[in-house]
């Protein structure tokens, strides 16, 4: 099924407007029985969690599925797999992309079992929240063991790796931490506001989600300090974020699916389909891929420029 959705955006997002035009955004949905929800970009492709699995999906259907008994959290692709959390056994899950079978269980520990968390890539290793006192694991992917645990504030489930360095945030100690790759240890602190949780690092700074607050911080990397703030909605539980095409992507759980920020301005560009509930977005140069997994459907966004009126 494909939804229209008219609105204006900004050239540098997605590239579907230019100045002086509209642009129309499409949404191609598909039916995705289970509980689709945490997303990974491979390629044309996108795998996303799901029950008892990980699936892979292109813009023609389903490509291909891998059991793992509870995967959990955001996702990575790098090095020829995809690098999954399985929260029933506290493991990391390493899966061949091209042929999806699975190449090797690391014994890393999840610090939150409850599955709101990620894995990411950076500096040549994979970086899973490992310990709910306050851990993170860094993984060789030559040897698939864990090389270093990195001491975090207690309750860091969320991470990003940009801008020369992995961003750890605690919703428990409200605090964005700076690890320095090459120590392995915390190099800066910002404190951030009500149950922070999601981020991602590009287009110049870090972004936050502040659940409880409903807003996105700015935080400027080199003087680690909030350089500005978005309001979005009452609260952002549960949703998601990217960066890229010179955008910052938030998918929302009320008053839309998701909204787009300047990343200059701090203003909202557009607001784009109904709310969905929860779910996951990740942005690629070619369109959008978000997930709603109460409604069992994932999601691809495009769009073309036409002239204004």
């Amino acid at each position: 099924m494909k939804k229209s959705v008219g609105l204006a955006l900004a050239s540098a997002a997605l590239g579907l407007s230019a100045p002086g035009h509209a642009s129309e955004l499409t949404e191609q949905e598909f039916n995705v029985p289970g509980f689709a929800d945490f997303l990974a970009i491979d390629g044309a492709t996108v795998w996303t969690t799901n029950d008892g699995r990980v699936e892979q999906w292109s813009i023609e259907g389903k490509v291909a599925s891998t059991a793992v008994p509870r995967p959990c959290g955001a996702m990575s692709v790098a090095f020829g797999s995809l690098w999954v959390a399985n929260c029933k056994d506290g493991n990391l899950y390493r899966i061949d992309v091209k042929t999806a079978a699975v190449q090797a269980i690391i014994p890393t520990g999840i610090a939150n079992p409850k599955g709101e968390t990620n894995v990411v890539v950076g500096a040549g290793s994979i970086w899973v929240p490992s310990d709910g006192s306050g851990k993170i694991a860094r993984v060789d992917p030559d040897t698939n063991t864990v090389i270093a645990s990195v001491t975090v504030d207690p309750g860091t489930f969320f991470l990003a790796f940009g801008l020369d360095a992995l961003w750890a945030v605690s919703s428990d100690a409200r605090s964005l931490q700076k690890v320095d790759p090459m120590t392995n240890a915390v190099a800066g602190r910002v404190a951030l506001g009500a149950q922070p949780g999601f981020l991602a690092a590009g287009e110049g700074a870090v972004w936050v989600q502040e659940q409880g607050d409903g807003t996105v911080a700015k935080i400027d990397p080199g003087k680690l300090e909030v350089s500005g703030r978005t309001k979005v909605g009452k609260t952002l539980m549960y949703g998601d974020i990217d960066v890229g095409g010179g955008a910052v992507w938030l998918r929302t759980t009320e008053d839309q699916t998701f909204a787009v920020i300047d990343p200059q301005s701090m203003e909202i560009l557009a607001r784009a389909g109904k709310p969905a509930g929860s779910g996951a977005l990740r942005y690629t140069p070619s369109g959008i891929w978000t997930t709603a997994h109460d409604q069992q459907t994932l999601s691809w966004w495009t769009g073309s420029a036409k002239s204004g009126d």
